[in-house]
């Protein structure tokens, strides 16, 4: 075995500060990189990360970037292999995970905000739009949460009836739609009021009711229910399908 495997005393006992330091307070704290520091000790148990670590911060810039970023991007930065990706990828389909099981357990949904803090940390930073639906009961109980369609930069394709058909196919009474705006800002485009239009009356066709589209951006979320939007689309759509 060479010195260069084996971890100084003084890394030890700085990865043990690391740990302590979460079994004590959470992340409170922790600055991003030491926080990509700690999940590559998992992986490396004998190795300083730091350095490692570091580097995947300059090079995706964000916590959210790194744990988006492909295996090999993630490979070509030095002391990061693929174990390293292996425990990146399931720390972070593990949070994924357990959001949507408390948004399940929870129960009903009450107003936008509720909503907001469910789906913000799971869709926030993504690089991509991505196309959430929530299904709900007929007693507006959460079924499931599920990302049904994943876009390009600037865009998502969500098609009206692979909704619907979802829909019948848990049985769904009533939806909620979500989806990020990579550039942080949650004001809706005329495609996203155009969307949510046609899924309103696709999903009214069918006897299914549409509650809320949640458009969200930085720290920050558009609500269509809020402003009024979806109450006058039903209204259309009630007027225009009797």
């Amino acid at each position: 075995m060479s010195s260069s495997d084996v971890t100084p005393h003084k890394g030890r006992g700085h990865r043990k500060r690391l740990r302590d330091k979460f079994l004590s307070a959470g992340l409170a704290g922790f600055h991003d990189y030491e926080v990509i520091e700690l999940l590559l000790t998992l992986a490396n148990p004998r190795k300083d990360c730091k350095d490692s670590a570091k580097l995947a911060l300059e090079k995706f810039k964000t916590l959210q970037n790194v744990f988006e970023a492909s295996d090999n991007e993630l490979c070509a930065l030095e002391g990061i292999g693929p174990q390293n990706v292996f425990g990146l990828r399931l720390i972070k389909a593990v949070a994924d995970r357990y959001l949507e099981k408390k948004l399940v357990q929870q129960g009903m949904i009450r107003h936008s905000k509720e909503l907001f803090d469910y789906l913000y940390h799971s869709i926030r930073d993504k690089t991509r739009e991505c196309f959430k639906v929530v299904f709900l009961d007929a007693k507006n109980k959460v079924i499931k949460a599920e990302t049904l369609f994943q876009g390009t930069l600037t865009a998502a394709s969500v098609y009206p009836r692979e909704v619907v058909r979802e829909a019948l196919a848990c049985h769904a009474a009533a939806l909620i739609f979500a989806h990020n705006h990579p550039s942080g800002d949650p004001e809706p485009s005329a495609d996203d009021v155009s969307i949510t239009r046609r899924l309103v009356f696709a999903c009214r066709v069918m006897g299914i009711a549409v509650h809320e589209h949640l458009v969200i951006g930085n720290n920050t979320y558009f609500s269509f229910a809020d402003h009024g939007h979806i109450e006058r689309m039903n209204q259309e759509a009630e007027s225009r399908l009797g």
